[in-house]
C-alpha cells in the first residue's frame, strides 16, 4: 500500500471516529451564549418552563384532576430515567410514541381536554417542562427490538436528499460538522437540548419546528405536522446523541 492510499485510509476512519463521537450543540457555542444557558435567570427558554409549570398544575372549572394530580406537585413523581428514553416503542398507542405525543395523550384522555396541534405553544410548553425534569440525565434510547427497524427507517430518511438544493441532514451535521455557515458554526444537530429557545427565531422551538425550518431553508416541502417522518427522523436523531445530558431547554442560535 502506497503513501497516498495509507493517508487516505487514515482520514477515512479519523472522519469515521469524529462522526461516532456524539458531540452536544453546546459545545460549538460562543462561552457568552453557553453563561446564557447555564444560568437559570438569563436563560430565555426558562419562561416556557415556567409556563408549563402553570399547565401542569392548572386545575380548570369542573376538573377533578391536573397533571400534578398523578405526576406530583412539580413533576416530583416523574420518572427522570423514563424522560430519557424517549421516544419510546408502545403497542398500545400505535408504536413510535414522542414525548410529545405522551403528554398530548394524557391531556386528551386523563384530563378529558382537546388534545393540541404539534406547534401548539401550550403543548411544547409542557414538553419543555417535563423534560427539564430530566436536565442533566443522560440520552438513553433503546435501539434494539422493535426499533431497530424504526431507527433504520429513521436513518434513511436523515441521509435522503430534499429539496431545490438536493440536501440530506447528514450534509450539513455529518459532513460539514464545525465549519461556518451563514457565521454560524454547524453543529452535529444533536436533540439534546430540545425543546430549545432559538435566538434566531426568538422563541421555544421544538424539535419538529425545527425540522421545518430545515426544509424551508434548502427548499424542500415540509413533512405534515405530526407526521410520522418526523417522529421517525427524531427517534434516529436523538438515539444518535446516546449518552448526552439532557439540556432543555438549550440555547441555540
Amino acid at each position: 500500500m502506497n503513501l497516498h492510499a495509507v493517508l487516505s485510509l487514515a482520514l477515512a476512519l479519523a472522519a469515521q471516529a469524529v462522526q461516532a463521537e456524539a458531540v452536544s450543540g453546546y459545545r460549538f457555542l460562543d462561552e457568552s451564549t453557553r453563561a446564557m444557558q447555564d444560568d437559570d435567570f438569563e436563560n430565555p427558554g426558562l419562561v416556557a418552563v415556567d409556563r408549563g409549570s402553570e399547565l401542569f398544575h392548572e386545575l380548570r372549572d369542573s376538573e377533578e384532576y391536573s397533571c400534578s394530580s398523578c405526576h406530583g406537585q412539580d413533576r416530583v413523581k416523574l420518572d427522570v430515567r423514563q424522560i430519557a428514553r424517549y421516544p419510546v416503542y408502545d403497542p398500545n398507542l400505535g408504536g413510535l410514541v414522542t414525548l410529545q405525543k405522551r403528554i398530548n395523550y394524557c391531556w386528551e384522555t386523563s384530563l378529558d381536554r382537546f388534545p393540541l396541534t404539534p406547534g401548539h405553544a401550550d403543548l411544547i410548553a409542557l414538553e419543555t417542562y417535563v423534560r427539564n425534569r430530566a436536565r442533566g440525565e443522560k440520552v438513553d434510547v433503546r435501539t434494539d427490538g422493535e426499533m431497530a427497524a424504526l431507527l433504520a427507517k429513521g436513518e434513511a430518511l436523515y441521509h435522503a436528499r430534499f429539496g431545490q438544493l438536493d440536501l440530506a441532514c447528514q450534509h450539513c451535521h455529518v459532513q460539514h460538522q464545525g465549519q461556518m455557515l451563514r457565521g454560524q458554526k454547524l453543529s452535529q444537530g444533536q436533540a439534546n437540548g430540545f425543546p430549545e429557545y432559538r435566538l434566531g427565531q426568538g422563541r421555544i422551538t421544538s424539535f419538529q419546528q425545527r425540522l421545518t425550518e430545515c426544509f424551508v431553508s434548502f427548499r424542500a416541502e415540509p413533512f405534515e405536522a405530526g407526521s410520522e417522518e418526523y417522529d421517525l427522523l427524531k427517534l434516529y436523531v436523538t438515539a444518535r446523541g446516546n449518552g448526552l445530558p439532557i439540556e432543555t431547554p438549550a440555547v441555540r442560535f
